[in-house]
């Protein structure tokens, strides 16, 4: 989706020089992709949909370390909200590849 939002008029939100300091509080984020994956059934016993769309957030300016995560076995893992400390999603991971 990259390349159609840039033509529909938001080429900057992909460019270093991105501003989104209004809703982030820093200036040193921009968008490097825009995905979206749809899933349609359709079958006898009805119709079932759904969507999805994810961005990827870079971040210039700054060189950290890289951390590196190895999901070698079964393991639960939980998205917190960092201010208010509510519980957004819990997963479990039976299989890591």
């Amino acid at each position: 989706l990259k390349n159609i939002l840039s033509e529909m008029g938001m080429p900057t939100s992909f460019s270093p020089s991105a501003d989104f300091s209004a809703i982030t509080g820093k200036k040193e984020l921009f968008i490097s992709d825009v995905i979206h994956q749809a899933y349609v059934k359709v079958d006898e016993k009805g119709t079932e949909a759904a969507g999805a769309t994810g961005v990827v957030i870079k971040v210039t300016g700054v060189f950290t370390k890289k951390k590196i995560f190895k999901a070698d076995h079964p393991f639960i893992f939980i998205i917190q909200e960092k201010n208010t400390g509510n519980i957004l999603f819990v997963g479990k991971i039976f299989k890591p590849a």
